[in-house]
């Protein structure tokens, strides 16, 4: 399946593809947080028939009813394809610096290059969280990355 990607100026990113039946759709990112699904007219692919706003936790609910569990299937597969790619799942330990903070706080991609793609909290997965996510005792993080890099975010979550 072939995703368009579509910086929206001032606003953010449109991404849109089309299902098999013929119906295009469209998920627009806005820099707020917002997300919108856009529904076109399958007889006029430029005229919107429905559009649906999301907040975080709605588009949270979204995702894992459309799939998120999928996420360690595609990082499997990327794997796969790209050599020296790894994904880790780090716990959030009782006595981590970063248990009851937010996620940005660690600034794991910044000082690693690893990116934290997905916290799984009770059994739930909070893919791309963002970075005011707030990290509990008990998250497992999903650390996608070199294995050096993904090590390093170990570090941190362990020690600081």
């Amino acid at each position: 399946m072939e995703i368009e990607q579509t910086a929206l100026p001032g606003i953010g990113l449109k991404h849109e593809f089309t299902t098999q039946s013929g119906r295009r759709i469209a998920v627009v990112s806005h820099r707020s947080g917002r997300r919108d699904v856009v529904i076109y007219d399958k007889h006029d692919p430029d005229r919107a028939c429905e559009a649906v706003q999301l907040n975080d936790e709605e588009a949270d609910a979204l995702v894992e009813l459309l799939g998120a569990p999928r996420i360690v299937q595609r990082l499997n597969a990327l794997h796969r394809e790209v050599e020296g790619l790894v994904s880790v799942q780090l716990l959030i330990a009782e006595g981590s610096p970063y248990a009851g903070r937010p996620m940005g706080e660690t600034r794991a991609r910044t000082r690693t290059g690893a990116s934290i793609v997905a916290v799984v909290r009770g059994g739930q997965v909070h893919a791309s969280p963002a970075p005011d996510f707030g990290l509990m005792a008990g998250d497992v993080v999903v650390v996608v990355g070199s294995p050096e890099s993904t090590a390093a975010v170990g570090d941190i979550l362990s020690h600081g």
